[in-house]
């Protein structure tokens, strides 16, 4: 393929690296594409922590709540926020330099923003965005409130992000995105820019369709695994092991407290803001945890391979956890809360188990079934676990999937 007929995939996210599932999707998927020829440009905002590119220039500058800003620059970044010119502006010259055939994004709210997508809809760049979360009903992403679903903001009624405080529990944060939300309606810069929704998950395409959203504008892309990664041949371990960030929303104390009642010995892999509570709780209860902080890509395959089965334990609405797919390519059960997108990925007493999410005697209750159950009966969870990988989430099925919705909305005109 010339220099002058290949194909240009224009790849946009906040971060460029790999921060979470979003970025681990997007990075992945960047790959894909390269592997078979396409030229590949990345659109992301600055970040000490960015993998090396050609293409920084073009990056707008860092956004970081986090950060002790001075007051002008706070309000120049929550400006940005609800709409980034300068992101608008250097994307503009990216294209003038790269011009896409296709353009993909996936996160970029709050950083990036959806300045960029009304760019790309006025160049007639046809524009998928994978969505990764609830945003585009629910300001706060979530749509759960105090643990519980929540649908105050349906029918458009978003001034209750601001009247809940759903952004950790801020008023002037969560006044801010609630102004956001109702600018993005206003401009239309999801609804009218957007080319197709590629959706990892039934659950959050059904729940979207719920909220008003229409159906056709959606394609269900789920998620993929490099099952070459990992060998599922690994005897079977003695630890429960769960892969991802320390966070409350996440289920993970739930765990550590169903872990102590069961009596069985837990391995936590990943980082995040409830770690130093995390540990407190597994010290009071006297849970056998294993804190393994931040695990590598390249390490990670070792540590689901020793596990007995992994745990999903979300208390939140997840989308379609990655963590589930690996498990599954490591050749091992999982025991999955049974919430938003993970009964989709769980088949029972086939892959493994759902238990009630957040309800730590029924987690407790599972832990100890598997602890007794023959290590062959969970290898043969795992190997089906597996062979459904195989079959439907592997890299090549997710990349035939996008091409031919990519070849869709460009008219067929892929070279």
């Amino acid at each position: 393929m010339t220099a002058a007929t290949q194909n240009r995939l224009l790849s946009i996210n906040n971060y460029f690296y790999a921060r979470g599932g979003a970025e681990v999707l997007f990075l992945e998927q960047n790959r894909l594409f390269e592997a078979v020829g396409w030229d590949v440009v990345p659109f992301a905002m600055k970040h000490p922590n960015n993998l090396p590119t050609s293409y920084d220039e073009y990056f707008p500058d860092e956004i970081e709540f986090g950060n002790d800003y001075g007051l002008g620059r706070k309000i120049l970044s929550a400006q940005r926020v609800i709409y980034s010119r300068q992101s608008r502006a250097k994307l503009g010259r990216l294209i003038d330099a790269k011009p896409p055939t296709v353009a993909h994004a996936h996160n970029l709210y709050h950083h990036l923003s959806p300045s960029v997508l009304s760019l790309l809809s006025e160049r007639g760049i046809p524009t998928v965005l994978t969505v990764h979360d609830l945003k585009l009903g629910c300001p706060a992403y979530t749509m759960m409130r105090d643990g519980r679903p929540c649908d105050s903001c349906k029918g458009g009624r978003l001034y209750n992000v601001a009247v809940h405080r759903c952004i950790k529990g801020s008023l002037p944060l969560s006044g801010l995105i609630m102004v956001e939300s109702y600018v993005h309606r206003w401009l239309g810069l999801y609804a009218d820019t957007v080319t197709r929704f590629a959706v990892p998950s039934r659950f959050v395409l059904e729940t979207l369709v719920e909220w008003g959203w229409p159906r056709d504008r959606f394609v269900h892309v789920p998620n993929f695994v490099d099952e070459k990664r990992f060998s599922p041949d690994d005897p079977i371990g003695s630890r429960f092991v769960y892969c991802g960030r320390l966070d409350n929303l996440k289920g993970v104390e739930s765990l550590v407290r169903a872990a102590a009642l069961a009596r069985q010995p837990l391995t936590l892999a990943g980082r995040g803001p409830d770690e130093a509570r995390l540990r407190a709780v597994a010290d009071a209860v006297g849970a056998d945890v294993r804190f393994l902080g931040h695990v590598d890509k390249a390490d990670l395959p070792a540590v689901l391979q020793g596990a007995r089965a992994v745990v999903a334990p979300s208390e939140c609405n997840e989308n379609a956890p990655l963590a589930v797919l690996e498990a599954y390519a490591a050749g091992r059960p999982v025991i999955g809360a049974a919430i938003a997108g993970i009964p989709e990925l769980v088949r029972e007493d086939e892959t493994g188990a759902l238990f009630p999410s957040g309800d730590v005697e029924a987690l407790a209750e599972a832990l100890g079934r598997f602890a007794a159950l023959p290590d062959a009966r969970l290898a043969a969870m795992g190997a089906a676990g597996r062979a459904w990988v195989e079959r439907d989430f592997t890299a090549a099925t997710y990349r035939g999937r996008l091409l031919d919705l990519y070849r869709t909305l460009t008219g067929g005109r892929l070279q």
